[in-house]
């Protein structure tokens, strides 16, 4: 037995061992009166502080909290007086329908009381779609609940529905559609994600494409996608616009030398490949200089070039460096 469990069995013990005391010296009522004092006591701190809480946001439920605290301040008192136990078991009983009634309120919080009692199809035939959506949502109809959500005109949580119900295809037109009306680039990607679960990579480059022209660094995915798809063309065009951002953030951040070296590979560019390349390893010897990891990247950049003399020493002080902080 571990020391957290023989803590747990002790208490268990201990806390029955006082009640058994309490019991033998004062009887069962005595406990019984004790143990729902103590209930009532917290109850009414609680809805004191909650009501303190409430009325300083000047909240509508602060009533109720109000009528909490004086229920349970009065079950507290009945129970210390004894005078009048029936109202103890009233009051437990209101409290158990108001937290019945709060589990089905909370469990439909955007529904009427009206729109609770009536069934799914009954609001779907009256037109109240939103309410019909979340019903079907509810029980799982997915699909029925995506329906009315588009007559609703609620898109995003048609797509959510649709989503569940794994008819990604489905999901994906809503994002697009909602790209096209909202002009807002996070649909795109929405969209490019879905028409992929799908098994649509056309349309999920195309999606992609549009994403990539508000996001440039995604041009890189672009092209690889059209690889996959087998559209050379597209793929090359993806590959330039890859480029270009490449270049723009290499004048900033060498690293991405590398990047355009990669690409111009690809491109069949040699010349402008080595270019870069060979950029790319005068900073990594920059970096080196403060961070010795770096003559790792010097050494595969040169290699790269065909600089076996250059790559060696990268190479050694390399090695070097890493028995010394071995």
């Amino acid at each position: 037995m571990d020391r957290l469990t023989a803590l747990i069995v002790a208490f268990v013990i201990g806390v029955l061992a006082v009640c058994g005391a309490i019991v033998y010296y004062f009887g069962w009522l005595f406990l019984i009166r004790l143990i729902l004092g103590l209930a009532f006591l917290c109850a009414t701190i609680v809805f004191a502080v909650l009501f303190g809480i409430l009325v300083y946001a000047r909240s509508k439920y602060s009533l109720l909290s109000l009528l909490g605290f004086l229920s349970s301040a009065y079950a507290l008192y009945q129970c210390y007086t004894w005078s009048k136990p029936m109202h103890i078991v009233y009051i437990i009983v209101a409290y158990a329908v108001a937290l019945a009634f709060g589990l089905w309120y909370i469990s439909e919080p955007d529904l009427s009381i009206v729109e609770r009692l009536r069934s799914a199809k009954a609001l779907e035939k009256s037109g109240n779609y939103r309410a019909a959506a979340r019903k079907y949502e509810k029980r799982e109809d997915y699909v029925k609940a995506a329906e009315c959500y588009l007559k609703a005109g609620l898109l995003e949580s048609a797509a959510w529905c649709y989503e569940r119900a794994e008819m990604y295809e489905k999901s994906a037109e809503i994002y697009e559609r909602l790209a096209k009306e909202k002009r807002d680039s996070f649909y795109w990607k929405e969209a490019y994600e879905f028409y992929k679960k799908a098994g649509n990579l056309r349309k999920a480059g195309e999606c992609l494409e549009k994403y990539a022209e508000e996001e440039p660094w995604y041009w890189e995915d672009v092209a690889k996608l059209w690889e996959e798809v087998g559209d050379k063309d597209r793929a090359v065009k993806a590959w330039k616009k890859a480029l270009d951002y490449y270049i723009k953030e290499a004048e900033e951040e060498g690293v991405f030398w590398e990047d355009v070296a990669k690409i111009y590979e690809k491109l069949g560019e040699t010349e402008k490949a080595r270019e870069a390349w060979m950029k790319f390893a005068e900073y990594c010897e920059r970096e080196a200089k403060n961070d010795p990891s770096w003559w790792k990247h010097v050494a595969e950049a040169y290699e790269k070039l065909g600089l076996k003399d250059k790559a060696e020493d990268a190479k050694r002080k390399y090695e070097e460096w890493k028995k010394q902080r071995d």
